[in-house]
């Protein structure tokens, strides 16, 4: 049975369930978490790969953006069809790559992987089958514990994805701060269930278009929000980096266009602040998740706080798919169940 019979979709619980879903992944997978962190002291890579697709992707994107402002060592996405269509040997001796994947079976990541190993790789699978070929091939895997999701949109799985990345990042740099934020964040995350960005909803349901905003660690996140709009609501929404906007997309913005903005508490903060009021002046409706400065034409969006710039991004990701499920609805969208796409989608 939908679970819309009952007065919720499945995307709506299961985005209610994400709280519980870190604390589970915190608590059962709290050791391979630290082996991962270890794993990653004791190999003191040079380079660390990622490989991931669709909600996996953004999740693998947020872990890269963390490393590299934590860390400032590269992290590179790797095409999964270098290896699976072009059948390219690699060259990672000494590094590391993580495979982010719900489902661990997709074709073209298992070859990636396989690939990766024999180019003298460490693999860390990050999956929530912990029975799956990823799991098994990997050097090191760390299960989600994310239970059954029946949406089609991923959404507590891309939470806990997100949140084992940070995990992994906190133990491996030994950031307290770091790792005091992400064992906050099962409470952040019920909290951000009751977070209301009801001023929203009218805009994008009426709207054909829609830009979605971020920088640094926060553009990942975009990516998902974006992501989320096309394919429960079939609104084109497209991400942007709050640089990149400025040098050419704002020029479809027409009056009353809805930009959603994630603003996060760091160095692109000011940024951010800028290019809302750059697209505030060019006649969008502009929302920002998260605290700025206050201005003129901007709808501030309240998003739970969890002690770490980060970690917030996360919970204003869970209270954004709350408000994507109730815009899909009122398009007249079953956000269970998009018509086009599956819940395992397997690539080669």
């Amino acid at each position: 049975m939908n679970a819309a019979a009952n007065g919720a979709t499945w995307m709506a619980r299961e985005t209610a369930e994400a709280g519980d879903a870190v604390a589970r992944l915190l608590d059962q997978s709290g050791e391979a978490i630290r082996a991962a962190g270890k794993l990653l002291r004791d190999v003191d890579p040079r380079l660390v790969a990622i490989c991931a697709r669709g909600s996996s992707n953004h999740a693998a994107a947020f872990f890269k953006y963390a490393t590299e402002t934590q860390l400032g060592l590269p992290v590179v996405a790797i095409g999964p069809s270098i290896a699976s269509v072009y059948q390219t040997p690699l060259r990672l001796k000494g590094a590391v790559m993580l495979v982010i994947s719900q489902s661990g079976r997709s074709p073209d990541l298992l070859a990636m992987a396989k690939a990766a190993q024999q180019g003298g790789a460490k693999i860390i699978a990050i999956v929530n089958d912990a029975d799956s070929p990823a799991a098994e091939m990997a050097d090191l895997t760390i299960p989600l514990q994310a239970g059954p999701e029946k949406s089609v949109a991923a959404t507590k799985s891309c939470i806990a994805s997100m949140a084992a990345g940070l995990a992994v990042l906190a133990d491996w740099s030994r950031d307290r701060a770091l790792g005091d934020a992400v064992a906050a964040l099962p409470n952040a995350l019920r909290a951000a269930v009751a977070a209301d960005w009801w001023e929203m909803v009218a805009p994008f349901v009426a709207a054909r278009s829609a830009l979605i905003i971020g920088r640094g660690i926060g553009y990942p996140v975009a990516m998902e929000a974006a992501l989320k709009l096309k394919e429960t609501a079939s609104l084109h929404a497209e991400p942007y980096s709050a640089a990149e906007v400025l040098h050419g997309p704002i020029q479809i913005v027409q009056p009353g266009f809805p930009v959603l903005l994630f603003r996060q508490r760091d160095a692109a903060g000011d940024s951010l602040d800028h290019c809302a009021a750059r697209l505030a002046d060019a006649g969008a409706r502009v929302f920002v998740a998260g605290a700025g400065a206050g201005a003129k034409g901007f709808t501030h969006l309240p998003v739970a706080s969890s002690g770490h710039p980060a970690a917030e991004l996360l919970s204003a990701m869970v209270t954004c798919y709350a408000t994507v499920d109730r815009i899909a609805r009122a398009r007249g969208f079953d956000p269970d169940t998009p018509p086009l796409l599956k819940k395992v989608t397997e690539t080669l």
